[in-house]
């Protein structure tokens, strides 16, 4: 199949869903007014509470909620053939994840800007609340861990690859003194500046002598230290030395990168090679080992659905709102273009052959005959200036070869696939160390606001000795889960954690709407997504803590909160189900609760760039 021909089909499946669907939910879901004032408008302090313009606001939602998931989840996925992701991304992204995103923001706007947890707290109760605040801690941590295992096997023996994010954190730290305190405000310089020193980085790493090159090659068990340490350091300093500069850079690397390769795409029109559907749909694959269902959903994940946007819909985006008609294309538009990114990464890794596929992802150490049948792997080996790419599992060299296959191909670009595949293993790791900041950083948060009722000092960001105690504690958490997983049992725990959330989402949402909207009925455009999340979600975490915790290998941790996560979305549900029954049977019995405390208030609610 020719990878124009799904592509076209994508963006005619987005338009048409934006177009009706997204403006069904605007006018008889939601029900937006533009006349009335929003929390940015009624709550104005020029910080956290601050109208923006919704293109410019589009820009910081669309960066918060499309990290390295989407780009790496449908890699994975690609396992199963090319159909089933492409199926799942269309559906998930139009019926679930821009249906989640929508309402949740729709539903934080309309009440003040508020949390999550908060909004959970107002309508279901204290124990929803706690619930859904332990359950964003726990998401936070797996999803740490599972991309950080990404960055492992990208960078692992490849002194490029580390050489170019190596430069990527004193170019930051440069980038932070230059805005802040050499030339401030003079955004426009620091951009220049920290691009071209990027691209230079890119360059530079492949024209490293063989005397220099040795120092960068780091093995996998060091870069398991690394990465938490660099988590640890990046949490503790003032976020304008390193994380704001680093997201503004970031952005502007994502945007591009992603507009080139559908332009490649669309000049180029690859074949994919990859054929609908492989023989391990049925399960016992060497990347995923469950079966397409449910595992499909849970691999893909941020692409179609992700329970993670709940935070930023009900973070700083609603109080950022300038108008309610504003709600339509960043609740649910913003989600379309993250669902168009994860299909444009699903035809790069399915332009491959598929046994240099499988030769890539599989861990060769279980599979070793995926080692010895391949096609173009050593051709493609030597072009992008690697020493091996054999049994390099977590998708990002996947992609990446795939990419630089494309951007190779375009006019003028022959020669230069080595450069393309560094610039796109950069391009990939540099979007995982922003989530691994920004991450360690909001969980740094949320326990500093646990842990505040015990000792109160620990609820401050200014004492220093509290913010050392509680960013230690996440590093480790997610580096004790990194350092004994693989991409075989962290990954489908990331998803299921993540699509737990969403699950949760759903559940509030369906609440909301049923609290709120004119006719009940309308609740069926969350409540039928979460019926099908709950059962899929649910059903993966049985067979995944089941798998997980036997034979003389079993992994009690992993189970075990995978079993604590799967009961709090169980706890929520459940309490949501009791809402819905009492509004059915008596709708005027609903009363409102007020929460006494908003135990994410701190998390989701900082302005993290002050």
């Amino acid at each position: 199949m020719n990878a124009l021909t799904l592509l076209i089909i994508a963006l005619c499946t987005f338009a048409l869903a934006y177009r009706y669907y997204g403006a069904f939910l605007a006018a008889k879901v939601a029900v937006l007014d533009a006349k009335k004032k929003t929390p940015a408008h009624e709550f104005r302090d020029g910080k956290d509470y601050h109208p923006t313009n919704k293109y410019v606001l589009f820009g910081h939602h669309f960066a918060a909620i499309a990290g390295a998931g989407p780009l790496i989840g449908p890699v994975l996925a690609a396992q199963y053939g090319y159909f089933p992701g492409a199926l799942w991304i269309l559906i998930g992204s139009v019926f679930a994840g821009a249906v989640q995103d929508y309402i949740i923001l729709h539903a934080s706007v309309r009440n003040r800007g508020e949390s999550i947890s908060k909004i959970a707290h107002r309508f279901l109760g204290p124990v929803a609340g706690w619930c859904t605040a332990f359950a964003v801690l726990f998401i936070i941590i797996v999803a740490l861990a599972g991309l950080a295992g990404a960055v492992v096997n990208a960078l692992q023996d490849s002194s490029w690859g580390v050489f170019t994010i190596a430069c990527s954190i004193p170019i930051a730290f440069l980038m932070g003194q230059w805005i802040y305190k050499i030339r401030p405000g003079k955004i426009t310089e620091a951009t220049v500046i920290g691009v071209a020193l990027l691209i230079a980085g890119v360059i530079g790493g492949g024209w490293l002598p063989k005397s220099v090159a040795h120092w960068f090659v780091l093995s996998p068990d060091t870069l398991k230290v690394v990465l938490p340490t660099y988590g640890f350091i990046a949490a503790v300093l003032p976020v304008w030395m390193l994380l704001c500069p680093r997201d503004y850079l970031s952005t502007y690397m994502k945007l591009g990168t992603v507009g080139l390769l559908a332009i490649g795409i669309f000049v180029v029109h690859p074949t994919l090679i990859m054929p609908a559907t492989t023989k391990f749909i049925h399960g016992g694959g060497p990347v995923i080992s469950g079966p397409v269902w449910p595992y499909v959903c849970l691999t893909i994940a941020c692409g179609a659905i992700s329970g993670f946007h709940a935070l930023i819909g009900s973070g700083t985006t609603p109080k950022m709102i300038n108008s309610e008609a504003d709600i339509k294309p960043i609740g649910y538009g913003a989600m379309l273009v993250e669902g168009f990114v994860s299909l444009l990464a699903l035809i790069a890794a399915c332009t491959l052959y598929q046994n240099d596929y499988f030769a890539i992802n599989a861990n060769i150490a279980m599979f070793p005959d995926f080692g010895h049948n391949v096609t173009e792997l050593p051709m493609l080996t030597k072009m992008v200036g690697e020493q091996n790419l054999v049994g390099r599992t977590g998708g990002a060299v996947t992609l990446a070869v795939g990419m630089a296959r494309i951007f190779s191909a375009l006019p003028g670009m022959k020669g230069l696939m080595s450069y393309w595949y560094h610039f796109a293993i950069m391009f990939e790791a540099l979007f995982i160390l922003t989530t691994i900041d920004t991450g360690t950083r909001v969980a740094r948060f949320i326990v500093q606001e646990m842990l505040s009722p015990i000792y109160k000092p620990l609820g401050k960001g200014t004492w220093l000795p509290g913010v050392i105690f509680t960013s230690f504690l996440v590093s480790y958490a997610w580096y004790y889960l990194l350092k004994g997983g693989t991409v075989n049992t962290i990954w489908p725990m990331f998803g299921i954690a993540n699509q737990l959330l969403g699950v949760i989402a759903l559940a509030v949402g369906t609440t909301y709407i049923m609290r709120n909207s004119s006719k009940r009925i309308y609740a069926l455009t969350t409540f039928i997504p979460f019926v099908y999340m709950a059962i899929t979600v649910l059903t993966s975490g049985v067979q995944y803590t089941l798998t997980i915790m036997q034979g003389p290998e079993a992994d009690y941790v992993k189970g075990i909160l995978t079993i604590v996560m799967m009961a709090l979305a169980v706890i929520v549900s459940g309490d949501c189900a009791i809402k819905w029954c009492r509004a059915l049977r008596c709708p005027a019995c609903a009363t409102e609760l007020q929460p006494e405390r908003d135990l994410m208030g701190l998390a989701e609610g900082t302005d993290i760039n002050d």
